[in-house]
């Protein structure tokens, strides 16, 4: 990624009835050789940011700027970018060569440019060999593997992808995840990548940008996103999370059930209720006595690599806890948290501030 930016999007509002918008006002910048992903739930806004970059839709308000020029009007064969869909959009009736030859073809290229175009791209994708094969002989990762390969040979300057491994198996999706982190650091094109899972969006990205309700919630790395989230919103969408009520006593202190945890935030206030976000691999249990709070482990499942387990308080919350200890059901424990793991957040005054995701 470098600081130039590709893609603007300036104050952007998209509506599909007259009282909803799906976009309100957003703005993004894209920066060229970025791995940027849009984020977010079902309804969010993400996939319709990336059909306007795309040219597909047309906001009401505001512009697109690819490299300073506003191509909010421009169709998208005008484009300097290539779609990636999650239905592969693969012509049934033509081979992998052809599939892949349509958009050279479209745009006059010589038969032996093709030829060197295909070859390179198949390289690319770990498809050699399969020119020939048809679209219903392919496994649905080669499919997707191929929709990418036709896109690429395009030489793009940007390459959007709409959930392109959601119809794949895990561990399917999983190698691809890594191809693509590869592709995009071998071709240095940049991509904006359209997902619901937090998992991907982590994995892959350089930046990322969390929707919700047609607003931008919270953007930045993935490690900030994980490790910092501005709202009650990003840090339940990202990630497993224990979020409570909270009381702010004082700078680097909060109250949680009645419990009294030190914490390095700062400038909250005096005696302000807030909201607190604290991580399940965060917490630590302790004898009972030794922690901030105790409580008994009421719930455990094995989940590999950790046990996932609930820890029932007095107050009758259940924290979610992930160890690598076990800790039995009936266990009595106390509940230890770093001052450092734990999150604090003002609370939204109105519903409005709740979706913008407005932090004070």
């Amino acid at each position: 990624m470098n600081d130039h930016v590709i893609i603007q999007l300036e104050h952007i509002t998209k509506r599909f009835a007259a009282d909803h918008n799906i976009l309100d006002d957003l703005c993004l910048d894209i920066h060229e050789n970025e791995f940027i992903t849009l984020l977010g739930p079902s309804g969010c806004g993400k996939t319709t940011t990336l059909r306007i970059i795309g040219g597909f839709e047309t906001p009401n308000e505001g512009r697109v700027l690819f490299d300073g020029k506003d191509i909010t009007s421009l169709p998208p064969y005008k484009r300097e970018l290539n779609t990636v869909f999650q239905k592969y959009a693969l012509f049934p009736h033509l081979n992998v060569e052809e599939n892949i030859a349509f958009g050279l073809k479209i745009k006059g290229k010589s038969r032996d440019y093709i030829r060197d175009k295909i070859r390179y791209a198949l390289k690319l994708v770990n498809m050699d060999g399969l020119e020939k094969r048809m679209p219903d002989q392919l496994s649905g990762g080669q499919q997707q593997r191929i929709a990418i390969a036709r896109a690429i040979v395009n030489e793009p300057k940007v390459l959007l992808l709409d959930e392109p491994l959601g119809a794949l198996d895990l561990k399917l999706r999983q190698d691809m995840q890594y191809e693509l982190i590869r592709l995009k650091n071998e071709l240095g094109i940049t991509f904006v990548y359209v997902t619901h899972d937090q998992e991907e969006a982590l994995t892959m990205s350089d930046t990322v940008v969390v929707m919700n309700q047609g607003y931008i919630q919270q953007m930045g790395t993935p490690e900030m996103i994980y490790n910092e989230p501005e709202n009650a919103f990003v840090a339940d969408f990202v990630g497993d999370s224990n979020i409570m009520d909270g009381l702010f006593i004082h700078d680097e202190l909060v109250e949680i059930f009645g419990a009294k945890f030190p914490c390095v935030d700062k400038g909250f206030g005096v005696n302000k209720p807030v909201d607190v976000v604290i991580r399940p691999e965060d917490i630590d249990l302790l004898k009972p006595g030794e922690g901030s709070i105790d409580g008994v482990v009421t719930h455990i499942i094995f989940k590999g690599v950790h046990y996932e387990m609930e820890v029932t308080t007095p107050n009758g919350y259940e924290w979610l806890v992930h160890s690598t200890d076990m800790f039995p059901v009936g266990t009595k424990v106390s509940i230890h948290v770093d001052p450092f793991d734990i999150q604090i957040m003002n609370k939204p005054q109105s519903e409005d501030e709740e979706a913008l995701g407005v932090d004070e």
